[in-house]
């Protein structure tokens, strides 16, 4: 199985710039990218903040590329989305008692996507109601291997600032699917970094977004921008193994011949 990973595009109006991009432009590169090499993939998540203040041309834009790309995708919200706007733009995208969350059966394995955004905060939040929908999907996935996407990551990566603003109550979280025993990987995104590890012996992994990057500050509680490369991922999943690839897309370098 093949499951591709994109997040934070943080889409403006069109024309106009963010931090000195155009991150229409560089949405376009990846998902070309992606098209060009991985059109094989069996699905392509994008984890949230689709745009970076909810406005509805920057939906409509999005709206308009994701028709032109072939291989099957589904999106998410993230702390800068407006469900309202996204609806707009989306009118028939699937919906879950208002949230932007479903169950995507992929072979043998069950993706859920979760929607954790909190209206006007930034930090994300797991309601009663979503919480009660997550249980039935474990549930009903028996023993079959889950792999959660959502945007805000319910394990601190150790950079003040970012843990401050993840997912909240994480701990009745972790309770919940301690509980069911099925999940086994977590893909997260608003962090804006390439992380991966395991939390509490479930493995995870952030993502870099497609646009700007938040800066590696260990020691100080204070966000930074930074203009790292940035990045998508290739996840190759079999019975035994989950593998990872981190995709430059707007570096490609002619490989060396030996």
């Amino acid at each position: 199985m093949k499951l591709i990973h994109v997040t934070d595009p943080h889409l403006t109006v069109p024309g106009t710039d963010l931090f000195g991009l155009d991150p229409h432009e560089r949405l376009d590169a990846c998902l070309s990218h992606i098209g060009a090499q991985h059109g094989d993939a069996d699905l392509l998540v994008i984890s949230g903040d689709l745009t970076h203040d909810g406005e509805p041309p920057a939906y409509e834009a999005l709206a308009r590329r994701l028709e032109q790309t072939s291989v099957p995708w589904r999106v998410l919200m993230g702390n800068h989305d407006d469900r309202s706007a996204f609806f707009a733009a989306f009118p028939n995208y699937t919906v879950r008692r208002g949230f932007v969350q479903e169950v995507v059966e992929v072979g043998a394995t069950r993706v859920i996507l979760l929607d954790t955004l909190q209206d006007g905060r930034t930090e994300g939040e797991l309601c009663p109601e979503r919480g009660e929908w997550l249980d039935r999907a474990l549930v009903e996935a028996g023993e079959r291997p889950v792999f959660i996407f959502m945007h805000h990551p319910p394990f601190a990566i150790h950079l003040p600032a970012l843990d401050r603003i993840g997912l909240g109550l994480s701990e009745a979280f972790h309770a919940r699917l301690k509980r069911h025993g099925n999940v086994r990987h977590i893909f997260a995104g608003h962090v804006h970094r390439q992380t991966s590890g395991s939390w509490r012996g479930i493995g995870f992994n952030t993502l870099s977004g497609t646009s700007h990057q938040a800066a590696a500050i260990f020691n100080e509680d204070r966000f930074g921008t930074t203009l790292e490369p940035a990045a998508y991922g290739v996840i190759l999943i079999d019975q035994d193994n989950v593998v990872v690839h981190t995709v430059h897309f707007l570096h490609d370098a002619e490989a060396i011949r030996s």
